[in-house]
């Protein structure tokens, strides 16, 4: 027999006998990609800064992950989106658990990736916001009418009270939003410009230099150091303010079991009772509790959905 057939019928034996012996090893639960995702609380976040936001949510999800040991929970990992888009997309195809958003993200995920909300958070001690108007003393504008045919600051096209808010509550009283690419741009006199500054500190930093007429964010923005400096804020006055929001949203997958979601539930609202849960709160962005979303919350949520249609189709977005 030549050595090339001698070669080849080695190999055929060599592949039987593999064959025959996976086949003989019994395949445990554990060994499954199914059994290794029940036994994984996955925490999400849409981020531009994984490596920060990694820090203040493993610590959370390790202590609630520490009070399922008994449903089959002994693991926890963090997976981040780099947008909306993509942690929808991560939630409907099951690779994300749990996730905490502010209220008009908490609402994109409810209505458009099926996750469900479950708690309201005390981020850094305050459950509810919301937004201010603000202007130059000496600029002469005292009303939302008095924008017209000046420029206005928002943050950026994702934020809650510094962009969605102000941006309806412009809408719904009957004033025209046009989008400039610089803060020097004019409109006419019968509409309001308006520019993303990107960042708080800009944002009343544009207002005090007189490049803006006037910006809005969140009431706590305006009494911020490192946001609106006492210098800035000397000269400055609100001149509108929103109702309040929500501040932020815990969310979970639709199709997170049941025992799972409500054991979650139940060691969130007692978290601020147990001083082993102190670091772990701390490290995620200061909360100081969690609490049911009552009717109160409810109605809150309902009128930020119908902010982000109003803005949605005021806007053509």
């Amino acid at each position: 027999m030549q050595t090339s057939n001698i070669k080849y019928l080695v190999r055929q034996c060599l592949a039987l006998t593999i064959g025959l012996i996976l086949v003989a090893i019994p395949l445990t639960p554990g060994w499954t990609a199914d059994a290794e995702r029940e036994r994984t609380l996955i925490i999400g976040k849409v981020s531009p800064n994984p490596k920060k936001h990694y820090l203040y949510l493993k610590p959370i999800a390790d202590y609630v992950a520490s009070h399922m040991h008994d449903l089959g929970i002994d693991k926890v990992k963090v997976l981040m989106a780099k947008n909306n888009r993509q942690m929808r997309n991560y939630l409907k195809r099951r690779k994300v658990d749990w996730v905490t958003e502010t209220v008009f993200s908490a609402i994109e995920f409810a209505d458009k990736g099926g996750a469900e909300m479950i708690l309201l958070k005390h981020k850094k001690g305050v459950p509810v916001y919301h937004t201010v108007f603000f202007t130059r003393k000496d600029s002469g504008i005292q009303s939302l009418e008095d924008l017209k045919g000046k420029v206005i600051a928002f943050e950026d096209p994702g934020s809650s009270t510094g962009f969605f808010i102000p941006a309806a509550i412009l809408l719904d009283a009957g004033l025209e939003l046009v989008e400039l690419e610089s803060p020097r741009d004019r409109v006419s006199g019968d509409q309001v410009g308006y520019v993303f500054a990107n960042a708080e500190i800009n944002m009343s930093t544009w207002v005090h230099k007189e490049l803006v007429d006037a910006g809005a964010y969140s009431n706590l923005d305006w009494d911020k150091e490192d946001h609106n400096p006492t210098s800035f804020r000397e000269g400055m006055q609100i001149f509108h303010e929103s109702g309040e929001y929500p501040r932020a949203i815990e969310l979970v997958r639709k199709d997170l079991r049941a025992e799972v979601k409500k054991r979650m539930i139940a060691v969130l609202l007692k978290a601020h009772q147990d001083p082993e849960a102190g670091a772990a709160l701390r490290a995620y962005q200061k909360t100081t509790q969690f609490e049911e979303i009552d009717d109160t919350v409810k109605a809150s949520i309902a009128l930020a959905r119908g902010v982000m249609t109003s803005v949605e189709t005021g806007l053509d977005l």
